[in-house]
């Protein structure tokens, strides 16, 4: 079994989260729910949870303040959000999960999955990714962590030349001719980057780094010339949004 807590100020969320979990993630033994903060310290100093599902908006301390009342997060974290764009974007940066209210049941099954799966918790350097760029630090956006098969890389962008799906997984060619490959999808990728105004996603197959395209080859979708020397074939559908682009 798996221990979790919830931490929302709003009680028909807590409810109705709890619900879900009982419906459809069987294997989740749900400790306590909690609807301050400051009670969620407390449960989960007292409990030692595996998965805590914590809403980021409420009021006194938010969930963000919260965690960084622990000198080591020993727990897992499942964020859960109203549309909130911007504590979204600190959150994918630090490949973290989040769900959306309300939360969808086969999104609730993949997050919850995701924690089942990983061989270690998030690092600390996750958490202290998120937390530099909730309170807006200078230099903070020039990294995003990638969940590997052993933990985690965190990258800096501007090293990206491109990334390849393969499956369930994608790869990442860097300028120091390192090849990483994520326990992604190149959709996840795609959401992690798409603040960064010079990644495309020019293929159903590739996102690339516009900044290191050297050359581009007309026909009928085309193809894109890397830095590296690499070949990135071009769909016909994205090759409007590329030429729009260049």
């Amino acid at each position: 079994m798996i221990k979790a807590i919830i931490i929302d100020d709003e009680q028909h969320c807590i409810d109705t989260l709890a619900i879900k979990l009982q419906e459809y993630c069987p294997e989740i033994k749900l400790l306590q729910s909690c609807r301050s903060a400051k009670a969620g310290i407390e449960a989960i100093e007292k409990s030692d949870p595996d998965i805590v599902f914590l809403d980021i908006e409420m009021p006194v301390m938010n969930g963000f303040q919260m965690l960084e009342q622990f000198a080591n997060i020993s727990f897992a974290v499942i964020f859960t959000t109203s549309f909130d764009q911007y504590a979204i974007k600190a959150i994918r940066f630090s490949a973290l999960d989040y769900l959306l209210k309300p939360v969808d049941p086969k999104e609730l099954i993949t997050a919850v999955h995701k924690v089942e799966s990983q061989k270690q918790r998030p690092l600390q350097e996750q958490y202290n990714m998120l937390f530099n760029h909730t309170h807006q630090k200078a230099g903070a956006y020039n990294k995003i962590a990638i969940p590997i098969t052993q933990g985690f890389e965190f990258i800096t962008c501007s090293d990206i030349i491109f990334c390849e799906a393969d499956d369930n997984y994608t790869h990442f060619q860097l300028k120091d001719k390192k090849k990483i490959t994520a326990t992604r999808t190149l959709k996840d990728v795609e959401e992690q980057l798409q603040d960064f105004s010079h990644f495309l996603r020019v293929h159903y197959s590739y996102i690339v780094n516009m900044n290191e395209v050297s050359r581009y080859v007309r026909g009928e979708g085309g193809y894109l010339v890397m830095s590296d020397g690499t070949s990135v074939n071009v769909s016909r559908r994205r090759k409007d949004e590329l030429l729009k682009w260049l």
